[in-house]
């Protein structure tokens, strides 16, 4: 349908997926994103990496660690994103008491009551403090001393809620290991004050920028919100002048462009497991054909790797180890697309080889 056509390709020039736009660091990647689906790392920085234009293993790795410009953190719908630095106080303010309220049945299940949990907190943040950066297993040890047993989900739990609760983030690695420290060691509160609808109103104003057009129940599925948040959010915006219309969907005000007249050469990406561009919508007819849903969706919670050609998915593809990169597409290809893949194919290959750190990644 032609009007899922045009959204589609705005929405991956607003991903910085089509169009031939990509930025030049990953610090600018994830400021135009807003956030980056980060429950795996090699995936989360293979998401970066597509985004940009020459982004290493290295730099990704610096934005993190030496600038600091970017931070791992449990945000949307509770789960691992990398955010800009500057807004993980904020986000965390306005979602973090929803997570935790829906996170209470678990907690009641692994035994950990309010008192427990505030002990894990101080706990957390005294070794921390003295010992810190430590590794998940690390802190796992130490909560052993409260009684919290070492297998199971319980450290996890008490480590994410500490988080939460503004106690930790996600820090350095060690021998590719993910390291937690203390939030306010490691990113000092900025200047933001945003709180409450405020805080609301610019977090749907930052998910338009990266994923319109859009609805407010693709906003509520992104973040996790209730939908009656979702179009508060609308609302005021909406009084503010700052969006406008594009068919049954919204924009930007200012922001809705036509997209430009396609070059002849599609415009080829390989997109990693989870990829926001995937995740990021209510529904994926835009992006998706139905009648290959099911291979990009096979179940079990999985999202296979992509292959997008100016927004539209053409196939799925897997990797063995850092050399091979195989694709399976779901019509035959055309010449342009194929030598796209072909070009991503290896960029990929020469990423992954610099790619310092096991592939494990779920931290």
């Amino acid at each position: 349908m032609r009007e899922h056509e045009s959204v589609r390709q705005l929405r991956a020039r607003a991903q910085a997926l089509a169009g031939g736009v990509r930025e030049a660091s990953a610090g600018a990647v994830v400021r135009r994103v807003f956030a980056i689906q980060a429950q795996d790392r090699t995936a989360a920085d293979l998401g970066i990496r597509v985004r940009g234009r020459g982004i290493t293993a290295t730099g990704i790795r610096t934005a993190y660690e030496e600038e600091r410009s970017i931070v791992r953190g449990w945000f949307m719908r509770g789960t691992l994103h990398t955010i800009p630095s500057e807004d993980l106080h904020w986000v965390l303010r306005l979602l973090a008491p929803r997570i935790l309220a829906g996170t209470s049945r678990r907690y009641r299940q692994l035994g950990l009551d309010d008192d427990q949990r505030r002990r894990a907190d101080r706990l957390i943040r005294r070794v921390l403090a003295t010992h810190g950066p430590l590794t998940r297993a690390e802190l796992t040890e130490h909560l052993t001393t409260l009684g919290v047993p070492a297998d199971g989900q319980a450290p996890f739990h008490l480590i994410r809620h500490a988080a939460l609760g503004g106690v930790l983030c996600h820090g350095p690695q060690r021998d590719g290991v993910a390291t937690y420290v203390l939030l306010d060691d490691w990113l000092p509160t900025g200047v933001s004050r945003l709180e409450g609808a405020t805080a609301l109103t610019e977090l749907g104003r930052r998910y338009l920028a990266a994923h319109a057009p859009a609805t407010p129940e693709d906003f509520a599925a992104w973040s996790g919100l209730p939908v009656t948040w979702a179009r508060k959010a609308w609302k005021a915006l909406a009084q503010s002048g700052a969006i406008t219309e594009h068919g049954t969907q919204t924009v930007l005000a200012g922001w809705e462009e036509d997209p430009e007249a396609p070059s002849g050469i599609p415009d080829v990406r390989m997109l990693p497991a989870y990829d926001n561009y995937l995740v990021g919508y209510r529904t994926r007819e835009a992006s998706v054909p139905d009648s290959h849903h099911a291979r990009v969706w096979p179940g079990g919670g999985v999202i296979r790797p992509t292959v997008i050609a100016d927004g539209l998915v053409v196939a799925t593809w897997t990797r063995s180890g850092a050399r091979s990169v195989q694709v399976d597409a779901f019509e035959p290809l055309p010449p342009q697309i194929l030598l796209g893949v072909d070009a991503e194919a290896a960029a990929i290959t020469r990423f992954l080889q610099s790619h310092s750190r096991p592939d494990s990644g779920r931290q």
